[in-house]
C-alpha cells in the first residue's frame, strides 16, 4: 500500500507524555519551573533521541501558554521544553509600587537581559548536565530548534547569534522591528547568526500591538532562507491556548501609560478567525517546518514550497504567504 500523504495538521501517532521540572540556576540564583513535553507514556518516555525544541512564551506569559502546539509536536516525536521566564521567578524583576522612570526603565532593561541566558540555561541544563531532571528522555543535541511568540518570537531570533547548536526557528509574531509601537518593549535584533538558521515567520494580518508591518521588517531583515504566512482576520492573542478567552481578557484590560491605546484598538473577537483556525495554522506550519529542516523530510519541504494557502483554505484557514 502506498504511504498515507504527508500532513502536518494530523495529530501525529505518539502518546504524549508530560513532566514538571525545577531547574535552579546557581549563576543566576534562579529556580526556573520547566515543562517538558515528550512521545511516550508520563513513566515511560519513547527510547531514541529526539530532536528538541525549546519554546518561548509571550511578556509575563507562563510556559504553559501554548500547549496546543508544544503537545502537536510531542505527537510527531520532537521533545518540547519551556521554562517560565526570568521576569516571571524573579522578585527583583517584578513591578514595584512607586518605582521611578529612571528604576522602570532600568528594569525593564534587566528583563530583556534575561531573556537569552534563559533559553541558553534550559539547553545546558537539559543537554549538558548528568542529573538533568528528564532522566530517560532522549534528546539529540545535533536536532535544536526554537519556537516563540512575541517577546519570545523576539527571544528565539536573538539568541541564534550567541547559541551555536540552533538550527531552526519558528517567530509567532515576534517583537524586534524597529519601531515599536507605543508601550511596546524597545527590543533590537542584529540577525548577525553567522550561519543560516532557516526561518518560518507566522503573523497576524490584524496585530494591534505587533502591526504586521513590522514583522515585513524582521523578514526582510534575515538573511538566512525563511517563509513567512499570514492568517487573516488575527489578532496578537492567536498563537495562545485559549485564543478567544486571552482576546477578550485584553480588550477588558485597563492599560496605563504609553500602552494605554491597545485594549480600545481591538476588533471583538466574533469578527475574527476562531481560536481552532488559529491552532490548526500554528501547529500546521510549525510541524512542516521542523520537520524539513531538523529532519529533512522531503515531503515536508515539498508542502512548504507547494500550495500553503490551498492546503490551509482546504481546513476552513484563510492564510496567505508573503514573498519578498
Amino acid at each position: 500500500m502506498d504511504a498515507a500523504p504527508y500532513d502536518p495538521f494530523a495529530a501525529g501517532r505518539f502518546p504524549v507524555g508530560v513532566r514538571t521540572i525545577q531547574a535552579h540556576d546557581p549563576m543566576r540564583g534562579r529556580l526556573f519551573p520547566c515543562e517538558i513535553w515528550y512521545p511516550g507514556r508520563d513513566d515511560a518516555p519513547r527510547p531514541g533521541a529526539r530532536p528538541l525544541i525549546v519554546f518561548s512564551h509571550f511578556s509575563g506569559g507562563h510556559r504553559r501558554s501554548s500547549t496546543f502546539l508544544c503537545t502537536h509536536l510531542a505527537t510527531h516525536g520532537y521533545v518540547v521544553a519551556a521554562l517560565d521566564h526570568s521576569e516571571v521567578v524573579a522578585k527583583e524583576l517584578a513591578p514595584r509600587a512607586g518605582e521611578t522612570a529612571t528604576e522602570r526603565s532600568a528594569r525593564i532593561d534587566a528583563v530583556m537581559a534575561g531573556r537569552v541566558p534563559d533559553v541558553r540555561f534550559l539547553l545546558h541544563h537539559l543537554l549538558d548536565q548528568v542529573d538533568n531532571g528528564a532522566a530517560g528522555i532522549g534528546l539529540d543535541a545535533a536536532r535544536i530548534g526554537l519556537v516563540g511568540h512575541s517577546f519570545g518570537g523576539w527571544t528565539v531570533l536573538a539568541t541564534p547569534e550567541v547559541e551555536p547548536r540552533v538550527r531552526a526557528v519558528v517567530a509567532l509574531a515576534p517583537g524586534g522591528n524597529e519601531h515599536p509601537m507605543p508601550g511596546i518593549l524597545p527590543l533590537k535584533l542584529t540577525f548577525a547568526w553567522g550561519r543560516d538558521v532557516p526561518t518560518l515567520y507566522l503573523a497576524a494580518e490584524n496585530d494591534i500591538p505587533i502591526p504586521l508591518a513590522g514583522v515585513y521588517e524582521l523578514f526582510d531583515r534575515t538573511t538566512s532562507p525563511k517563509r513567512m504566512f499570514i492568517l487573516r482576520r488575527a489578532d496578537h492573542q492567536h498563537f495562545v491556548d485559549d485564543v478567544e478567552g486571552a482576546h477578550e481578557a485584553v480588550r477588558a484590560m485597563s492599560f496605563t501609560g504609553d500602552a494605554a491605546w491597545i485594549p480600545a484598538a481591538m476588533r471583538p473577537i466574533a469578527e475574527l478567525s476562531s481560536g481552532e483556525q488559529a491552532h490548526v495554522f500554528v501547529r500546521g506550519l510549525t510541524l512542516a517546518h521542523m520537520d524539513a529542516t531538523l529532519r529533512g523530510v522531503d515531503a515536508a519541504q515539498q508542502f512548504l514550497t507547494g500550495d500553503v494557502e490551498a492546503e490551509l483554505a482546504r481546513r476552513g484557514v484563510e492564510a496567505f504567504a508573503h514573498r519578498a
